[in-house]
Formats: C-alpha cells, sequence, structure tokens
C-alpha cells in the first residue's frame, strides 16, 4: 500500500502524517510530496526519515492513494495525473467539490457512494464537515427547511502565514500580514475571497456543499463566515428551520448517538463545546443545543471541531479507511 502525501511539508500535509500514524494507516511506502522549493528535505515519520519528492517524481512511482492538501490549483492539474496512472486521489482543496462528476464525501454520512470508478474524491471544506456531521441525522428524521450558519473561524484555517501573524501580534512584533488587517482583539468577517453577489467564497461552499453531501436541495444555508483570534478549531452558531417540530431530549439522544459527535450541553456545570478542547481532537462537538423561540420547529446550536483534524486531515483518511477496508483500492 504505496500512500503519497501531496503537501506534506504544509500545516494540513504535516498533520496528515501525525494522523497516518496515530490510526496505524497499513501503508507499507510512504511517498511524502511538496512543491520544488522543499523536494530534498527530509520529514520524519514513525521515527523513520523520508525524502521529500516532486510531483512529477510521485506520478511515476503510481501510489495506491494519493492524498491531496497542496491547493486548488495543484489538484486542478495533477489529481488526473495521479488518476491516470490508477492512483486514488483524495483531495482536500475546493478543485472538484462541486464537479457534478465527483464525490464530496465524510465518511460517515455518504462514503456508501464511493466505487472502484471514482478516481478523484474531494474532501469537503473543513466548515461544512462539521456542520452536516451535526445535521445529517437530524435532517433524516425531521427534514430540514433552511439553515442559518455563522461561523468563527481560526487563523489556522487561512495557513501558517496567518498563524504568524497573530503570534506576531500577540508580541507585539511587526511581521508579514496574511490579512489586510489585524487579527488579534479583533474579528473579521472576511473568509476567503468577495464574490460578485456580495458574499465570500467560504460562505458559498457552506451554502452548496451540504446539499451536494446530503443528495437534498430541497433545504437551504445562508451563512455568514467571521475569522477570529485562535490559533486552532472552528466554532459555528446554527440555526435549524425543520418542516417537523422535535423533542430537545431527543435531538440530544440522535446527536449522542450518532458517530464522531459528541454533545456538551449542560448549562448548569457550564459545559458547552470550545475550541481550546476540540484542539487535536476528531470529534465534533455540539451544545447549547435550544429552541428558537421566535419561529415554531427552529432549532439552535453551537457547534464546535479542529479544523486540521476532521475538518482536513482525518476526514481525508477516513475516506482513504473506507476505500481500503471495502476493497476500493
Amino acid at each position: 500500500m504505496k500512500v503519497a502525501v501531496v503537501g506534506a511539508t504544509g500545516m494540513v500535509g504535516e498533520v496528515m502524517l501525525r494522523v497516518l500514524a496515530e490510526r496505524n494507516f497499513p501503508l507499507t511506502e510512504l511517498i511524502p510530496v511538496a512543491s520544488e522549493r522543499s523536494v530534498g528535505k527530509s520529514i520524519t515519520f514513525k521515527n523513520k526519515e523520508y525524502t521529500v519528492v516532486g510531483l512529477a517524481d510521485a506520478v511515476n512511482m503510481k501510489p495506491d492513494v494519493a492524498l491531496f492538501s497542496a491547493g486548488g490549483d495543484t489538484s486542478l492539474e495533477w489529481a488526473p495525473k495521479f488518476a491516470e496512472v490508477g492512483t486514488t486521489v483524495v483531495d482536500n482543496s475546493s478543485a472538484w467539490r462541486m464537479d457534478p462528476t465527483k464525490k464530496l464525501v465524510v465518511p460517515e454520512i455518504n462514503a456508501s457512494e464511493l466505487t472502484k470508478e471514482d478516481k478523484i474524491i474531494a474532501n469537503p471544506n473543513c466548515s461544512t464537515i462539521q456542520l452536516v456531521m451535526a445535521l445529517a441525522p437530524l435532517h433524516k428524521k425531521y427534514k430540514m427547511k433552511r439553515v442559518i450558519v455563522s461561523t468563527y473561524q481560526s487563523v489556522s484555517g487561512t495557513g501558517v502565514k496567518a498563524v504568524r501573524q497573530l503570534e506576531n501580534e500577540i508580541a507585539g512584533v511587526e511581521g508579514e500580514m496574511a490579512y489586510p488587517y489585524p487579527i488579534g482583539r479583533n474579528a473579521l468577517p472576511h473568509c476567503d475571497v468577495f464574490q460578485d453577489n456580495g458574499y465570500t467564497k467560504e460562505e458559498m461552499k457552506l451554502a452548496k456543499e451540504p446539499q451536494k453531501i446530503l443528495g437534498d436541495s430541497s433545504f437551504a444555508v445562508s451563512a455568514t463566515a467571521v475569522r477570529i483570534p485562535t490559533a486552532g478549531g472552528h466554532s459555528e452558531s446554527v440555526n435549524v428551520e425543520f418542516e417537523n417540530d422535535f423533542d430537545l431530549a431527543d435531538i440530544r439522544t440522535i446527536l449522542s448517538e450518532t458517530p464522531g459527535v459528541i454533545v456538551q450541553d449542560d448549562t448548569a456545570t457550564n459545559t458547552y463545546p470550545m475550541p481550546i478542547y476540540a484542539h487535536d481532537k476528531d470529534e465534533v462537538f455540539v451544545g447549547r443545543i435550544r429552541r428558537d423561540e421566535s419561529l415554531p420547529n427552529t432549532l439552535n446550536m453551537w457547534i464546535v471541531a479542529d479544523n486540521l483534524r476532521k475538518g482536513a486531515a482525518t476526514n481525508t483518511i477516513q475516506i482513504a479507511e473506507y476505500l481500503l477496508e471495502n476493497n476500493l483500492i
């Protein structure tokens, strides 16, 4: 089982390597891949040194699986080249997510749609993954009509340059800016680039991706995405209007019984999800579960997850695990 990690020296790539080791993914050969400026560097995986190779060399090595986290342009150019030599690509960028010929997968929800013919598989946006993990089981029972989500996203979602900006601001050091404004002691209602409709690309991902993952366009999602000065972990305030009424105890039971979801919801003990507790964990945490008293059949909840793990690396590797367990690679 030859596994290529494309973008191995980047922020998500490094987490992918850690998660592969933690989960004992049964690889026999690791191929760390990065851009030309990183070729020749060494990385350590399970106490063994590996030399980083370039994309062309990696394709020639014909890995069984390529886990991509190297940006959309790289994925658009190179994922088909890997697929042509028989490699199954699981891509972390936005390049293939809304391509009607590609599956958009959260394993707990729709991995059963995958076949051997799926050579390029898309990993959803980090904010989408944690959102649908909580929404999918509730939609199955109560049928969603409309979702309003406001995100509180960490700087790690932008990348290492943004993490450095926050660290520099905390330390009072001048440095390179990842954002057009300071992020320390601030909140930027600006994740990704603005579109012609006034929404950002991130907000439109949240609007469109859940429908594709759930295979249902009967509900609508409206999003506002905000960057906040936390180093890791994304949070979401979610308002869901259902077609059918619900019981709050039933909601908590359904979520508690959903694989990959942990309910933290006890106001008497100030128990609720926070990024600081989601750090380095693979689960999606849900709390502040309460009825919206302004509208019938409507629920409020708060969802938190580690955006580099379940929001990126872990979900990607779970897809690869599913493919392996079901003899699809």
